[in-house]
């Protein structure tokens, strides 16, 4: 066959297969088998290139040999160069492409490159970056680094750049808490971010701050920075930062700032509005007594003020509980139950009683008709001076007003009483069983209201107990004296004292003498066995006689309520105790509440007393001439303490020494007595 028959076909499947190559090669822009010799790349379009044809553009662009295995992903790159670039620019952007697809390429010396996916790159010994990667170019190549802090922990930090990492190329940082660093694989370019990032925090904590220091003038440092914490809370404490710290020196009354310096201008602004004399909602106040004792006053409102904020605060947490009962209905869809609750409702009802009560106190008059309530502050105090008898007040402007109303209401004078007194000890005959029926006095629930007696030739029954209108003696011995049955022998006036009291103040009065009673023995080393001979006896003083206590109420039409106690002590003999005579005491006591008008005599007895002697006559110890001629006698008797009360209400005006100034013109003294109230000496005589 002809040569140029064989050589057709040939030429043909030639042509064919340069075809087919064709075909399977994108249209380059340029040649991307540019000679190793070029500078520079580019400019290159591909559309979609294996991984292979990626793998051997990387070969060529590096002059290094791919070591690659066999499960790289399977997957199309789109690649292109718009322009010339080196062939280092070039391998690094081709680089990036296969990062981002799931491939790492990890150097293996100086003439290899390892291809692996990339969840294994940290297994796989990629490059290691041991000065900064500052200096680097940014790529998606695969390295590691160790991340040496200084002053952040690296347990804390770690967990929030987590965040910030590729999450194909692995495991987390790997962390060495020990030596507080951390291991870190990833892109070129993320471990540049990283470090840029930690240059920036590891810093110390006091990095920037300064302090300053203000000195206060018109409070306390301490109470300016409760205030300055109180202002800047939530969102402005956030902007200040964690480093801003102020704390109160109260020994040199300083506030000590440390801040960054760029805030201060906002703490000078703050301090020096702040650290000002101005108007307090809080006030004091020292209000003076003139009739009340403080101490009462204080404890009085004190309770007042405490049982209302006690009242105050049950009262808003039962409101409270309602409103959740009913946020809680609300949610489940629950009927609502009727609205006012035994307990709530009896809560509700004390505390208006208790607020009504306070407001017709504190208010006046029309205090109960005005609506809007008056309640102390809870920062009310109440303090009693004694020594000035005054009260020292501090609260709002309200509470003063309050307080001083209620003071003006108790701070009043009481209301006085002048108590008379006779006490008479009457002998009782068989004939008498009380000292009241042997004087013949009528006494009808107490209160003398006549007499009854007679003598030779005359008889009264139910007499009528007036005042002498010739003498015009009105005391209540006189009016016994002259009023009554005339004086027996059996009577005996014992005291007649006068007393005087205000509403609600105990008056005591004791007639008798302080015996002394050896309460103990004390042992003075030179004993022999006898008391008296070495031992010391310890005395004490006990009273004998009459005690009687009165507390009266003054009501305000004249009345007077009497809470009397009696005591009587009598010597009934004596005893021996350890050779010591020693008294044996007896005692009566009682107790009465008596109501009585102004001027009412008020009787009271019953406290009876037997005492037996026994006589006999010189001859009744002679035999049988004793028997004939001798006398001997027993005799028993009986006594009774009568007590005459009559009270007086005073009216603090001139009338109420009437009566005295009356009794003193017949006393043989007037004149002298005249002399020494006016200021002048008697005339010697």
């Amino acid at each position: 066959m002809p040569l140029s028959r064989l050589r057709l076909p040939v030429l043909l499947a030639a042509l064919l297969l340069a075809v087919t190559l064709q075909a399977q090669q994108p249209t380059p822009a340029a040649s991307p088998t540019a000679p190793a010799a070029e500078a520079t790349v580019g400019p290159i379009k591909f559309g979609d290139i294996t991984v292979d044809a990626a793998l051997e553009m990387l070969e060529r662009w590096s002059g290094r040999s791919v070591l690659r295995p066999a499960g790289l992903p399977a997957t199309s790159l789109s690649f292109s160069l718009n322009q010339k670039v080196t062939r280092e620019e070039a391998r690094e952007a081709l680089e990036t492409l296969l990062t981002m697809n799931g491939i790492a390429v990890s150097p293996l010396g100086t003439k290899f490159l390892k291809v692996t996916p990339l969840n294994m790159a940290r297994t796989e010994a990629p490059d290691f970056i041991e000065g900064s990667t500052l200096g680097l170019t940014p790529s998606g190549r695969i390295a590691q680094k160790l991340f040496q802090l200084q002053f952040l922990r690296v347990n804390e930090i770690m967990p929030q750049l987590a965040g910030l990492l590729n999450p194909a190329a692995g495991s987390p940082p790997l962390q060495f808490e020990k030596t507080n660093a951390a291991l870190i694989t990833d892109t070129i370019s993320n471990l540049q971010r990283i470090e840029n990032l930690l240059t920036q925090l590891d810093q110390p904590a006091l990095s920037g701050l300064k302090p300053k220091f203000y000195k206060v003038q018109n409070t306390t440092a301490s109470e300016l920075v409760t205030k300055l914490q109180s202002i800047l809370t939530g969102a402005s404490a956030t902007s200040l930062g964690t480093g801003t710290t102020f704390q109160a020196d109260d020994r040199t009354n300083q506030i000590i700032l440390l801040s960054d310096p760029r805030q201060f201008e906002l703490f000078d602004d703050l301090i020096a509005k702040l650290d000002t004399l101005g108007e307090s909602s809080t006030r004091q106040e020292v209000i003076a007594l003139k009739h009340a004792t403080a101490t009462d006053i204080a404890t009085v409102l004190s309770t007042l003020v405490s049982g209302q904020n006690t009242a105050a605060r049950a009262a808003n947490q039962a409101t409270q509980n309602q409103a959740n009962a009913r946020n809680a209905r609300a949610n489940a869809n629950q009927p609502n139950p009727p609205a006012n609750q035994p307990q709530n409702a009896a809560q509700a009802a004390a505390l208006a009683a208790a607020q009504a009560r306070l407001n017709q106190i504190a208010g006046g008059p029309n205090a109960a008709n005005d609506s809007a309530p008056q309640q102390f502050s809870t920062i009310l105090t109440v303090v009693a001076d004694e020594r000035s008898n005054a009260l020292i007040v501090s609260g709002t402007v309200d509470d003063l007003r309050l307080i001083k109303d209620l003071i003006s209401q108790l701070d009043v004078l009481l209301a006085q009483v002048r108590i008379e007194v006779v006490i008479a000890e009457i002998t009782l005959t068989d004939a008498a069983s009380t000292g009241i029926e042997a004087l013949g006095l009528t006494v009808q629930a107490n209160k003398l209201v006549g007499f009854s007696g007679s003598l030779p030739g005359i008889s009264v029954t139910n007499g009528t107990i007036t005042r002498d209108a010739t003498t015009g003696v009105t005391d209540l011995a006189a009016t016994l004296a002259l009023s009554t049955t005339p004086r027996k022998s059996n009577t005996n006036i014992l005291s007649v004292p006068n007393i005087v009291t205000t509403h609600n103040k105990e008056a005591t009065l004791f007639v008798g003498e302080s015996r002394p009673v050896i309460s103990s023995y004390q042992n003075t080393g030179n004993t022999t066995g006898n008391i008296g001979s070495g031992y010391t006896s310890n005395v004490t003083y006990r009273d004998i006689g009459i005690q009687l206590t009165v507390k009266p109420l003054i009501g305000n039409d004249g009345s007077v309520q009497l809470e009397i106690k009696q005591e009587v002590n009598d010597i009934l003999g004596d005893v021996l105790i350890d050779g010591n005579a020693q008294p044996i005491i007896g005692s009566r006591t009682t107790e009465s509440f008596v109501s009585v008008a102004s001027g009412e005599i008020v009787v009271l007895g019953g406290l009876q007393r037997k005492s037996q002697s026994k006589s006999t006559s010189r001859l009744a110890g002679i035999p049988l001439i004793g028997d004939l001629f001798g006398k001997r006698s027993r005799d028993s008797s009986r006594t009774d303490l009568v007590f005459f009360l009559r009270p007086y209400v005073l009216t603090n005006t001139p009338a109420d020494n009437t009566e005295a100034m009356e009794r003193l013109k017949i006393s043989p003294q007037h004149d002298d007595v005249q002399s020494a109230l006016k200021g002048v000496l008697p005339a010697k005589k």
